[in-house]
């Protein structure tokens, strides 16, 4: 037969209760999860040209890169203004178009290329192709200046060569980004002529932290670019 409780032995019983102090395991604690992809952030400029022969130009620029690689934020493409020569003795082509991107990607496998493509008008107005390039951005961190040497593909006649100058049909590719890849470059008859010269600010993140060592810092991009023992700045 169950015991009876009276009332004074239930608030005693409350009170044990109540001042019993209950504690509960804490929950196991997750490590923090390393990072699975390294960012590459690139600004500067489409800084300036030299084409002799040629006057009125103006730049296109796009980005290629392999599969793995993906943009985050900026413009994978432009096309700056038209400029006209200067009037000093360099008779430099000056844009001061400005370039920024930031891409993401899990390897270095597809470094990204700029590829640009320079456009002009001929003797009849027309705006035919002055010049193709590419370069990869640079792989280290900081300032880098590079001076990209421009061609343009050729007639493989004299014929075509006249008939493509009177109608104003220049050959060029129909895809700039061929520029940036081998395949069938080696059947492609091409001319030197002129160069383009860009600015570049690299910055990389995370690379470090996946195994791959691209210079003294991972941030040496925004620091800027060391300097020899002994000096300062």
């Amino acid at each position: 037969m169950p015991r009876r409780l009276f009332p004074g032995q239930l608030g005693r019983l409350f009170a044990i209760v109540c001042a019993t102090r209950v504690v509960f395991p804490a929950p196991p604690t997750m490590a923090a999860a390393g990072p699975s992809v390294f960012l590459l952030m690139v600004s500067g400029q489409v800084e300036s040209a030299q084409f002799p022969e040629y006057d009125d130009l103006y730049c296109k620029y796009c980005f290629v890169y392999g599969h793995d690689w993906a943009p985050t934020a900026g413009l994978e493409e432009g096309i700056s203004q038209i400029t006209s020569k200067s009037r000093d003795v360099r008779q430099a082509l000056v844009w001061n178009f400005p370039i920024d991107v930031t891409f993401k990607s899990t390897n270095p496998f597809g470094w990204p290329q700029i590829v640009l493509s320079v456009y002009g008008p001929d003797v009849f107005g027309n705006d035919v192709v002055r010049g193709y390039g590419a370069v990869h951005v640079p792989f280290s961190p900081g300032r880098h200046k590079r001076t990209i040497p421009m061609f343009v593909p050729e007639s493989t006649s004299k014929l075509q060569k006249f008939t493509s100058w009177f109608m104003g049909r220049r050959p060029e590719y129909t895809d700039p980004k061929v520029v940036a890849q081998g395949e069938g470059r080696e059947v492609t008859r091409v001319r030197s002529q002129g160069f383009v010269t860009l600015l570049f600010n690299v910055v990389t993140k995370d690379m470090r932290k996946l195994g791959y060592d691209t210079g003294p810092s991972d941030m040496q991009g925004v620091l800027g670019p060391s300097l020899p023992q002994g000096l300062t700045q």
